[in-house]
């Protein structure tokens, strides 16, 4: 149940949706389909920053790899992209256990200045392999699904970039469901509250540590391969997401995964408010900026006034 202190809140959230769906839909439509694409990228990110407790600034650089991945094979194989999210899922699982067993993994207890470092510094690693190994050139892939779309009335709108939101919603409740209702989920929650206390009851917190971020990195990774059905692909193109992603695991909290999709959606929603008038229409990509800096502002306000 709700409380009363938040009634005036979900109200006003409430009444501000009905506003936009009265005043234009599309912001609303499309505010909800850039949400999915954001959460589902961005949860794989907040379950490492909450069972690790490590910034992993290379995550829309694994991403990226991902996409590309998938990019060669359905190029060399003549697949959708679909059929290659569970290989390219695995090589990305793979990529990043080895990722972790060789250089993360030696840094979890070191100043977390120098975990920002490392992973910062496999990020550009991975952006200039990647313009070595395919150039700078912009690839990208065309399907007839994604051109998908909707009329209701006088309103016409593509209804593909939905399946984003499909999966975040399944990301979210998947991983709820795996870290309350399994072994392995149980034991990586354990760690992720108390490593020293989960190490004296037996649990291996190496093993957990490797286990969850590769976990992440195979989450991500489908998510490269979805990525490629709507969006070209090039040496940079992660970069974006990973600070999209960190600004929305802050304003949902650590370890707080089901409330990155409502961050997504506060985000999604804003940046095509601003899309829909031609005079903010290049405010649109800096509007996490200010939302990040709101919530770190408001809550160091509350935290004095406690």
């Amino acid at each position: 149940m709700l409380k009363k202190q938040s009634l005036p809140k979900v109200a006003a959230v409430a009444a501000i949706f009905v506003a936009i769906i009265l005043w234009r839909p599309t912001v609303l439509i499309y505010g909800l389909q850039a949400a999915g694409l954001y959460a589902s990228i961005a949860i794989p990110m907040g379950l490492v920053l909450g069972i690790v407790h490590i910034v992993n600034l290379a995550h829309g650089e694994i991403m990226m790899v991902a996409a590309y991945s998938s990019y060669m094979l359905c190029s060399w194989l003549g697949i959708d992209p679909y059929i290659s999210l569970i290989p390219v899922a695995i090589i990305t699982a793979i990529f990043g256990f080895i990722i972790y067993r060789l250089t993360i993994r030696q840094t979890l207890k070191a100043p977390e200045l120098n975990q920002l470092i490392l992973t910062f510094g496999i990020a550009i690693s991975l952006t200039q392999l990647a313009n070595i190994v395919f150039t700078s050139q912009t690839r990208k892939m065309s399907f007839s699904y994604v051109s998908a779309s909707m009329d209701i009335g006088e309103l016409s709108f593509g209804i593909y970039n939905f399946v984003f939101l499909v999966a975040a919603i399944v990301l979210a409740y998947g991983l709820k469901f795996f870290l309350h209702k399994t072994v392995a989920g149980k034991a990586a929650l354990a760690v992720g509250q108390n490593p020293r206390g989960a190490a004296i009851v037996g649990i291996d917190v190496d093993k957990t540590y490797g286990l969850i971020f590769a976990l992440a990195c195979a989450l991500v990774g489908a998510m490269g391969a979805m990525f490629i059905t709507r969006s070209a692909v090039f040496p940079s193109v992660g970069s974006p997401f990973t600070m999209k992603s960190f600004c929305l695991i802050a304003m949902a909290g650590i370890g707080n995964i089901p409330g990155i999709l409502g961050a997504s959606v506060l985000l999604g929603v804003s940046e095509n408010f601003l899309k829909a008038f031609r005079a903010t229409r290049g405010w649109a990509d800096i509007v996490f900026f200010v939302l990040i800096i709101s919530v770190i502002l408001g809550r160091s306000i509350r935290g004095k006034r406690a």
